[in-house]
């Protein structure tokens, strides 16, 4: 068979084979006498990621084709490394650079490309080896003496010791990618200077919901966190203080942690704008208010915490409330995401021992952070003790943490996997589902399918009934369009519980993708009986039209004002309507939610995120996970020196389609439904005796009338016609580019100074500058930084915001 395919030039079907029958021989023979290794290469790789489903197979494929890629007359850096990291090959990734950034500009450009891509699939740990063995391999910069000593000598030492500054300075810039720096950076600046976020859609909710309802209150200060997130714009809280300073008890520690959404990614000064609200000494303020501070902290410096990781140890080993203690664990485990830190592992460790219920919560769940995706040792240990504790929280976070830890570690976690579900207790079975999601999430394993369809159906508890339904969406979320199909008749089920799981699962798989068999899906659980279905209908809905355009989320805009303003409607459907609201204009309607990364790989501090955030369930602050999966809409062109110039591409639809929904100019008033009027029969009766003899009378001047109104429109149409408009517009570096927008951008070639270094319409993208001698114009952007001040959650003024100018000089004369 693989002769035959071999001599027809089949060879995506003998490579096909190959792979299904195990045979890495012929793969590599198809591929050698192809005479199209690339492409080969290329498909290879795409079925190796979505076919093979056996994780060791997968790996020696992987590291058959970094051989194959290697060998080629033009080794592609980009897929090797990717595959490399799949490895977690840190050493030889690190080589790569290396041998890069000694080459020429051109192969500098390809480095820093490379970081960019490996950057976005999150994986910190390994980013981590990467970044200190690229700091062990990078070469010092001459001293101030022995510049000038150089100079003094001639030029032959001036010229030894320049190239060394040029690629110290490469790896400087290299360095700050891989640890995020400059990414984030970028990101920061992109959702600040475009922010979109209509502050009138929060009033109209502040003023429709109940001025005693709680829930809805932090349902909007949630939601106003989502429309903000990353944009460090906090109008909203600051015009309303008194509204704000409501929030009392937990809800204080939520609206605290809101601000960590706002500012994330603001590295530079996420500790001086959450400095008034964190916990000092010898001052004692609200703990509810502390904690949240120390959870907004991780949130701003999610995956990036090696700056505020002593003082979160700190703050959790000197401090005995339970509440700060919450926040400063969710902190950790934020700030040291992936990191596998021991040190924390073991401070974590012993608060989690302490068997407070509040505390221990959320220790389960760092702890699960701090060591996802790489199944720790420990995970006996924490099973051990989740029998011994009598608190249903503590057991509902070490089970969440086993889950996490076990990321995308398919096969080898299933022994932990048997454990957790077949185990007496529901809420470690609840874990054992989430766990079956987790270990194999973007896989669409048959196996892993076939499980969580089977305790679907026949569990006893619907906890975990509802959770398995659930994670079939992270198992599917790299075929969006199987989710719909494979969860509908579970849609219709008579459980309440399995139609909530049916509305998340899909909204999860397909977010960002507005897959209309997703939306006919959902339709008619918007109008389901059960209240948490709507809420979680809603919220599913708002998840898969992110980012799409206003023709198509209109409708359901309209749907969610008349949710939240309905004074009957229950307050669990009221809050899935606010969030939802927030969600659809997340980021300054500048990000969507993108669980796969460009190079479709699966993201993982996103897939981390969401699946927490679908814990909200049980405790509402970890709602704000959701901002983790949240991903701007950017397209970012970079010159060598990581700037971004002034540039154009081309964007070949009008640009209405894609255009940010028009503002929200009034107050939106409610129409209250008015009970109909009795009409007795006799009065109808007089009623159209009356309309017949009027249509006798006017017969003679309908024909006449029906003219004039049409000549009248016609010459208003003629007055109000508006010009054509073009079916091509350009877009200024850096632009909003929303995924069904893609297809349609192309960089121009014509004439054009820059061009790309790989063929991408979206992210961050290098580009090779052809004119290198002229001078360069660089894109004027307003940093974040500069602004001053944020709101407090208790209401009262910030005492960092700045102070008035004093008073000029003068001369007081008293009355005399």
């Amino acid at each position: 068979m693989f002769e035959r395919c071999l001599k027809a030039r089949q060879f995506e079907q003998a490579i096909g084979i190959a792979l299904e029958s195990y045979r890495l021989d012929v793969v590599e023979a198809a591929i050698n006498e192809s005479g199209k290794a690339t492409e080969l290469l290329d498909y290879a790789l795409k079925v190796c990621h979505t076919l093979i489903v056996s994780m060791h197979f997968r790996h020696e494929v992987l590291k058959l084709l970094v051989k194959l890629y290697t060998s080629a007359e033009e080794p592609d850096y980009i897929n090797i490394c990717q595959c490399l990291m799949f490895l977690g090959d840190a050493e030889e990734v690190s080589a790569i650079f290396d041998r890069l950034l000694r080459g020429s500009e051109e192969d500098a450009l390809l480095a820093y490309q490379v970081a960019f891509d490996l950057h976005e699939n999150e994986i910190q740990q390994f980013l981590l080896q990467v970044g200190e063995l690229m700091a062990k391999k990078q070469p010092q910069e001459p001293s101030a003496e022995e510049g000038a000593g150089g100079m003094d000598a001639g030029d032959g030492n001036q010229g030894s010791s320049s190239p060394n500054c040029l690629l110290s300075g490469r790896y400087t810039k290299l360095r700050d990618i891989i640890s995020g720096t400059t990414p984030i950076k970028l990101h920061l600046d992109f959702l600040y200077n475009q922010n979109h976020a209509d502050l009138q859609i929060l009033k109209n909710i502040k003023s429709a919901i109940e001025t005693r309802n709680s829930v809805c209150h932090s349902g909007t200060i949630c939601a106003n966190s989502l429309m903000h997130a990353g944009t460090t714009v906090d109008t909203f809280l600051r015009e309303n203080l008194e509204w704000l300073s409501r929030a009392t008890n937990w809800a204080k520690f939520s609206a605290t942690a809101a601000l960590g959404v706002i500012h994330k990614g603001h590295l530079e000064q996420g500790r001086s704008l959450m400095a008034p609200y964190l916990p000092r000494d010898g001052a004692s303020g609200s703990p509810f208010s502390e904690g949240g501070a120390l959870y907004a902290l991780g949130l701003i410096h999610t995956g990036h915490g090696s700056s505020i990781r002593s003082f979160l140890l700190d703050s959790l080993r000197s401090s005995s409330n339970e509440t700060i203690q919450h926040g400063a664990c969710l902190g950790l485990g934020l700030a040291s995401l992936g990191a596998a830190d021991e040190e924390v592992y073991e401070d974590l460790k012993g608060t989690l021992y302490a068997d407070s219920a509040v505390a221990g919560e959320a220790s389960g769940i760092a702890l699960g952070l701090l060591m996802v995706g790489s199944a720790h040792q420990g995970a006996t240990e924490l099973l051990a003790y989740a029998h011994d504790t009598q608190h249903e929280k503590i057991i509902r976070g070490i089970a969440l943490g086993l889950a996490l830890s076990v990321y995308g570690q398919e096969e080898d976690a299933d022994t932990l996997i048997e454990q957790m579900t077949s185990d007496a207790d529901p809420i470690m079975r609840y874990g054992g589902m989430q766990a079956l999601g987790m270990a194999y999430c973007s896989s669409g394993n048959n196996s892993a399918i076939r499980r969580l369809l089977h305790f679907a159906v026949s569990d006893v508890s619907d906890d975990v009934r509802r959770a398995a339904v659930m994670f079939l969406g992270f198992v599917l979320c790299s075929a969006p369009e199987e989710c719909p199909r494979i969860v509908s008749l579970l849609a219709e089920s008579y459980n309440p519980h399995l139609r909530y799981g049916a509305a998340m699962a899909v909204g999860i798989s397909c977010s960002g993708a507005g897959t209309n068999s997703a939306i006919e899906l959902l339709e008619p659980l918007l109008t389901d009986a059960v209240d948490f279905v709507r809420q979680g209908a809603l919220l599913a809905k708002a998840l898969v039209l992110i980012q799409q355009p206003e023709s198509v989320t209109g409708s359901f805009r309209k749907h969610l004002e008349k949710v939240i303003g309905d004074k009957h409607e229950d307050t669990l459907c009221k809050l899935g309507a606010i969030l939802a609201t927030g969600i659809l204009d997340a980021g300054g309607r500048n990000v969507t939610i993108r669980l796969l990364s460009h190079s479709r790989y699966p993201r993982m501090e996103a897939i981390v995120g969401m699946a927490v955030f679908t814990q909200y369930w049980y405790w509402f602050p970890l709602t704000f996970f959701i901002s983790l999966a949240l991903s701007p809409t950017a397209l970012i062109g970079l010159n060598a020196d990581l700037k971004v110039p002034k540039l154009q591409v081309q964007c070949s639809c009008k640009a209405s389609i894609f255009a940010y929904p028009e503002p929200v100019t009034t107050e939106s008033k409610v129409s209250v439904a008015k009970a109909p009027t009795a009409v007795l029969s006799t009065t109808a009766k007089a009623k159209a005796r009356k309309e017949r003899e009027s249509k006798k009378q006017d017969d003679g001047k309908t024909e006449d009338l029906a003219k004039a109104v049409e000549a009248e429109e016609a010459m208003e149409t003629d007055d109000q016609a508006p010009s054509d408009e073009p079916e091509i517009h350009m877009l200024d570096n850096p632009a909003r580019v929303v995924p069904a927008q893609e297809k349609y951008i192309t960089f121009p070639q014509a004439d054009s100074r820059y061009i790309p270094l790989k063929n991408s319409s979206t992210g961050i993208v290098m580009l090779r500058d052809l004119r290198p001698s002229e001078p360069v114009e660089l894109v004027a952007s307003e940093a974040p930084n500069a602004r001053a001040g944020n709101a407090s959650a208790g209401g009262e003024a910030n005492p960092t915001e700045n102070e008035p100018e004093p008073p000029q000089p003068f001369e007081y004369v008293p009355p005399s």
